[in-house]
């Protein structure tokens, strides 16, 4: 995929670069401090995604992309968490929120290529379509566990709790990084360092709380930002 980086400040353009240049399938074909000459650069030939900073001199990274005939994914990077709403409106792929981690520019990128549709169209994501079920070892058994049936997942020591529809939670030996790296991020969110929840599972949300099946749960002040990108693109 074919994508710019546009950001007048000289550091955060090099942590870009940096970043796109360890994605393998990720080509740099531009980089500017100048909206301006950026904005030539999109209109000149075919970009699949941009990363803007919106608060730059002359032409904001909003106004640039409201002034695109044809529009291609876009992430925006700043560090102004008040224009968040703004850049969801535009329809933007992902809203990255400076100082960022490659961990978190690798879950844009996941966001990017899951509406990119590469050569050979429909047919070939197909054959990528995600099981909507996993097998976990608890007790000396593989049990399968439907992900439509999960609520959420409870980190528990080297341990995991799995809480389901069922009454008693599945314990299983794996990390709930592992299950984090697995899950789609459109369906389970991390919101703390001990839990993953289902999305669809959600009943309630004060106090910087979480209410699913039966309890409330914490979200983690490091994870308060996706968690907040969440609900502003509507899915709960």
């Amino acid at each position: 995929m074919k994508c710019i980086a546009i950001d007048d400040e000289p550091l955060a353009l090099k942590v870009l670069q940096d970043y796109i240049q360890k994605v393998p399938f990720l080509e740099l074909v531009g980089v500017y401090e100048n909206p301006f000459e950026a904005l030539q650069q999109i209109n000149s030939q075919e970009v699949d995604i941009v990363f803007v900073d919106i608060n730059m001199p002359g032409l904001n990274g909003l106004e640039l992309i409201r002034s695109l005939g044809s529009v291609p994914k876009v992430i925006f990077t700043t560090a102004y968490s008040e224009y968040a709403v703004d850049g969801f409106e535009l329809d933007a792929t992902d809203y990255l929120l400076k100082p960022f981690g490659f961990e978190r520019f690798l879950k844009a990128i996941n966001k990017a290529t899951k509406t990119h549709t590469p050569a050979g169209g429909a047919a070939s994501l197909a054959k990528e379509k995600t099981p909507d079920f996993i097998f976990v070892n608890s007790e000396h058994h593989m049990i399968k566990i439907s992900l439509a049936e999960i609520h959420y997942i409870e980190g528990y020591k080297e341990y995991v709790k799995i809480h389901t529809l069922q009454e008693h939670p599945v314990l299983t030996l794996r990390s709930l990084k592992s299950f984090e790296e697995q899950f789609d991020p459109e369906q389970f969110i991390r919101i703390h360092k001990s839990y993953i929840i289902s999305i669809d599972k959600i009943l309630d949300i004060r106090n910087n709380k979480v209410k699913v099946k039966d309890k409330y749960l914490p979200i983690g002040e490091s994870y308060k930002g996706v968690f907040t990108e969440v609900v502003l693109k509507g899915r709960i």
